[in-house]
């Protein structure tokens, strides 16, 4: 009983993002893959040395929605992303699965 307690109340996003009773494979890989991007593009805003603020005026998308994508408060939409990365220098790419496993492993 105290093991389903445990399994019950995950103590750290480690604990939850491994059980699968609570996430699936896809749901992980995608949130995964959110907190990548999001990271890098807010990586790439301050190499560019832009603030938020800045950084709205040339994508267009107003500074509050940056906020909210930095803090992983909305999910961004494909357009969004799009006008976001372009000035600063990126774009999506899709890359097959069996690809992007060799690329993890071999590095």
């Amino acid at each position: 009983m105290v093991n389903d307690m445990v399994k019950s109340n995950p103590k750290t996003i480690d604990d939850y993002m491994n059980d699968e009773t609570r996430i699936t494979p896809a749901e992980r890989e995608r949130i995964n893959f959110e907190v990548a991007l999001i990271g890098k593009m807010i990586e790439a805003r301050e190499e560019k040395g832009l603030s938020q603020r800045e950084l709205a005026e040339i994508s267009g998308i107003k500074q509050p929605a940056i906020a909210r994508l930095e803090s992983l408060k909305a999910t961004p939409q494909i357009d969004t992303l799009f006008k976001v990365l372009y000035p600063l220098g990126y774009t999506i790419e899709i890359v097959p699965v069996k690809n992007r496993h060799a690329e993890v492993t071999n590095t």
